[in-house]
């Protein structure tokens, strides 16, 4: 009995996936983004003005894949550095005007029809999802993984980070 709730946990898990997979598509091909980069821009489009290190943090990916995506979206025009005035070792992450015209859009990394319906569950419904769906990834030693772009709809040989 508990290998069957187990296995289809596993598939849940799996059509969650592959649903990130098909809208990570998506956002490929409406902004040329992926999931990870529209996730730091968004961060950066909160703040304007971020160094490395707080973006990482904010959203749960190291400092290196986080700089190598950084370096990306620099190369495509969305992000600006600039040094710090007051201390010139610090450099900042600002979001470029191509940047802010796509966040103007309010892209989702999310489904549309899935923030509708999680949107009119009740409170401790929304909880409840919520506090599952982080029991299981600490369950899976999520806490020592990053967040890669790998459930953005990425293998090793697409890697548009």
């Amino acid at each position: 009995m508990e290998s069957d709730r187990s296995g289809e946990l596993l598939t849940s898990i799996r059509k969650i996936i592959r649903a990130v997979d098909l809208h990570s598509k998506v956002l490929w091909k409406k902004y040329g983004l992926t999931g990870p980069q529209l996730m730091i821009l968004n961060e950066i489009g909160k703040s304007n003005e971020l160094i490395v290190t707080e973006i990482a943090k904010h959203i749960s990916l190291s400092q290196a894949t986080v700089t190598t995506i950084l370096n990306r979206l620099e190369l495509q025009g969305f992000i600006v550095r600039k040094r710090g005035q007051s201390d010139k070792r610090k450099v900042y992450i600002e979001a470029s005007q191509k940047t802010k015209d796509i966040l103007a859009s309010k892209p989702s990394l999310l489904q549309a029809d899935f923030i509708d319906r999680f949107a009119h569950l009740k409170d401790w419904e929304q909880t409840l999802l919520l506090s599952s769906l982080q029991r299981i990834a600490s369950m899976m030693d999520s806490g020592q993984l990053e967040a890669e772009p790998v459930l953005a709809g990425e293998t090793v040989n697409d890697f548009r980070a």
